[in-house]
């Protein structure tokens, strides 16, 4: 049985990701022009289109943010060993856990008192469900990969209903809640901008989540390498028996594992529903979960590799919109193949690419 590669952590975290990041994209280029495009064409329309206006930063940020909060629940349940593939049905039950706090007490509550409940709700309800996978696992046996898509599903549906039934205005055809009071509606940056500094920014959907997300990133950092309950966490993902007889108890870790996982996904409902949307919404997600997996996987589990596969994802999503506007025969489809090599370079090839690294630095090192 092969032993895992251990490299230093600015390989690990840095060179590595960049490595299958290069490589990845001269793949897709070579697609690129398999398809008869100009890849260098699509990418001076990319990285401007994300990159080159404050009104691309703003929009390729907001994309970040929601990444983070995905990213970072992955690799947090990855450290406890668990491998937490739903995401997506956590930031929907997150979202709906943000609407009923904004519906219901908002118009009653101040700013300052409604947007940290707010963030409260989107945490507790995103941990609650993803504590119910985490009994089954710990308690019953069912495998988490299993129950969390499942619940993804469950998520999906209990919001639909919820809406059509419940949360829905009469009269209103559209599939949507009532509109939160503004004491609910997270502030965006470009008003607080004018409003505090009087500097007029372009509008986006940017908003005092980003950071909400870096704060996030400086807690799990915290939490995993710096506490006593992150360090048990991590010392049942990597051993369970051994963890077990050093007097861990590996079911507790597994529920402690998932609800901050379900904690983090949730807060995607902070940044979608109280700081874009203001109402409830179907499908608000739109496959966030899913691509946490990969952010998770690129940036190697660690928060500052989550910020920077974040920010990367956050450029493909804003510059692939710009790309399938300005080239005509460059479809939405072939912006996803695009992303679609970068997860399989970045995150399944990356054990690939490590021996080659572990070689090299250790001939670096020895000479």
């Amino acid at each position: 049985m092969s032993q895992p590669v251990v490299l230093p952590k600015w390989i690990d975290i840095g060179l590595l990701p960049l490595w299958n990041l290069l490589v990845a994209l001269f793949v897709t280029g070579l697609v690129v022009l398999a398809i008869g495009q100009s890849p260098w064409q699509a990418l001076s329309v990319l990285v401007p289109g994300a990159l080159g206006s404050l009104r691309g930063i703003g929009y390729t940020l907001y994309y970040a943010t929601t990444f983070i909060f995905t990213g970072l629940a992955v690799a947090v349940a990855a450290k406890g060993g668990l491998f937490n593939i739903g995401g997506e049905g956590q930031a929907t039950f997150g979202g709906l856990g943000v609407a009923l706090a904004g519906l219901w007490l908002g118009p009653h509550l101040p700013a300052w008192l409604m947007l940290p409940l707010v963030v409260v709700a989107a945490a507790l309800f995103g941990m609650a469900w993803a504590a119910v996978p985490a009994y089954l696992q710990a308690w019953r046996g069912s495998h988490i990969v299993i129950t969390t898509i499942m619940f993804n599903f469950l998520s999906a549906t209990l919001n639909v209903y919820l809406l059509v039934n419940w949360l829905r205005p009469k009269g209103i055809m559209a599939v949507e809640s009532a509109a939160f009071a503004d004491s609910a509606r997270m502030p965006a940056l470009h008003e607080l901008a004018l409003k505090w500094f009087g500097v007029e920014l372009p509008s986006s959907p940017l908003n005092l989540s980003l950071l909400l997300a870096l704060a996030a990133c400086v807690f799990v950092h915290w939490f995993l390498w710096k506490s006593r309950a992150g360090y048990a966490l991590r010392a049942v993902g990597s051993a369970p028996r051994a963890a077990h007889y050093a007097g861990m108890n590996p079911r507790v870790q597994v529920l402690v594992a998932m609800g901050l996982s379900g904690a983090l996904a949730g807060l995607v409902g902070v940044n979608e529903i109280s700081g874009v949307q203001g109402k409830l919404t179907l499908d608000f997600v739109a496959g966030a979960g899913f691509t946490g997996i990969a952010v998770a996987l690129m940036g190697r589990n660690h928060p500052v590799g989550i910020v920077l596969a974040s920010l990367l994802f956050g450029v493909l999503y804003q510059g692939g919109v710009e790309v399938s506007f300005d080239m005509p025969g460059f479809s939405r489809e072939m912006v996803v193949t695009a992303q679609g090599l970068i997860v399989l370079f970045a995150g399944a090839m990356a054990t690939v690419s490590a021996p080659m690294f572990a070689k090299l630095y250790g001939a670096v090192k020895r000479g």
